[in-house]
């Protein structure tokens, strides 16, 4: 086993192998959830599996800053914009 897996703090797994010994598999850690590059908090739609895994479409969110901002973050940019382009062309005064 690595030296660098050789710690408690991971999972093992014991597997007998066809010429009969015991051989020890570290189990891979499951990978945190996404977050939000604003908020910090956890973007929905997008699995904690390992992106290798997994073709690009099931990697992402399919809407503009997809997986980067969260939903309420993204709403809250886009009401953001379209007052700041009202105000700046007068409609809003």
């Amino acid at each position: 086993m690595r030296r660098a897996l050789r710690t408690r703090s991971r999972k093992r797994k014991f597997v007998r192998t066809p010429g009969g010994r015991v051989a020890i598999h570290i189990v891979d850690e499951k990978k945190d959830f996404h977050h939000c590059a604003r908020c910090g908090g956890i973007i929905h739609g997008i699995p904690r599996e390992k992106d290798f895994k997994l073709s690009h479409s099931e990697r992402t969110v399919e809407r503009y800053y997809g997986g980067m901002l969260c939903q309420n973050c993204l709403e809250e940019l886009i009401r953001d914009k379209v007052y700041l382009e009202w105000v700046q062309s007068g409609a809003i005064s």
